[in-house]
């Protein structure tokens, strides 16, 4: 028998695309004969009739198996159901809106069945159909987490890629509830190759990632993989300390020298607030730290499942 292949996919609203991605991978299927796969849907609390076209799906092919979450958690957590259900000896992580093509998913197996890399991740070397300030935004923010985190994270990289049931192993081990799967995937190592690819735009649906949502997701990929910003807090501390010692010498040399005439109240009143705004902001950098801290604590679970098709299912994780 040959190498089974895992192919988790989380799901959000995908009624219209889940067929054609179903379609496209079942095409993608006849390319590695010697192949078996399974296809692990994982609904995320979609509020549309994903979850109907997903049992579908699994009463029509057997090689398809669907995990339905009793709310939203997150790709994140959907990713990790996938992984901790998957039993291939590679999985791979895919969109459902085939913004990751199938058809390189055999390339991709190639290169590993070679045994110099363990993954194969996608990367885009375009992006076509992307607005221009979430573009750079993404730019600034790759080459910004490389430079202050352990993470190795590639302009352009995608969730989507292949991996060795070692990595695989590894990525469960790391049991954070605050996950950032770009920057688990670069701090566990591993040998990666990076397969460049034009952006593709999604076949049906709306994309579930504004500008906002995107940017809060940023900020925790670097709240959990690097302690600069409390760095820069304190040395904002240090700095602003020096400074204000200064001034107080400054006040009372100029006292004894010159007295004391009523002035420099507008000066005085810009110094406050502009201290002020950099303690709030060492305190708003101070609580994202203590916030995760707190989630990581309680222990929850990452994710519960209330529905699947698949008996031997790790249903909370």
């Amino acid at each position: 028998m040959g190498d089974l292949i895992s192919i988790i996919v989380p799901c959000y609203n995908e009624e219209e695309s889940l067929r054609l991605f179903h379609t496209a991978v079942k095409k993608m299927e006849k390319t590695l004969p010697d192949c078996r796969f399974e296809i692990l849907l994982i609904n995320d609390g979609s509020k549309d009739k994903t979850v109907e076209v997903m049992r579908e799906l699994a009463a029509e092919d057997p090689e398809v198996s669907y995990f339905s979450f009793s709310r939203n958690f997150g790709k994140e957590a959907a990713m990790f159901a996938g992984f901790c259900n998957a039993r291939g000896d590679y999985a791979a992580v895919m969109d459902a809106d085939l913004q990751d093509p199938p058809d390189l998913l055999p390339e991709m197996y190639r290169i590993l069945k070679s045994g110099e890399y363990d993954s194969v991740a996608a990367r885009r070397v375009s992006r076509d159909g992307e607005p221009p300030i979430r573009s750079w935004f993404a730019r600034r923010f790759y080459r910004l987490i490389n430079r202050i985190s352990e993470a190795d994270i590639v302009d352009g990289a995608r969730d989507f890629r292949l991996m060795k049931r070692d990595m695989v192993d590894a990525i469960l081990a790391m049991g954070e509830s605050n996950r950032f799967s770009k920057g688990i995937f670069g701090w566990i190592g591993f040998r990666t190759y990076w397969m460049p690819y034009k952006n593709v735009e999604r076949v049906a649906g709306e994309t579930k990632w504004n500008f906002w949502g995107l940017l809060g997701y940023a900020i925790d990929g670097i709240v959990n993989f690097s302690h600069v910003p409390l760095d820069i807090a304190s040395w904002f501390g240090i700095l602003m300390t020096m400074v204000s010692f200064l001034a107080i010498i400054f006040i009372v040399v100029r006292k004894l020298l010159f007295g004391d005439p009523v002035a420099g109240w507008a000066s005085t009143a810009c110094i406050i607030t502009f201290i002020g705004g950099i303690q709030l902001l060492c305190l708003g950098i101070i609580g994202k730290y203590l916030a995760t801290v707190y989630q990581e604590v309680k222990k929850r679970p990452h994710y519960i499942i209330s529905e699947t098709s698949r008996d031997d299912a790790k249903r909370i994780g």
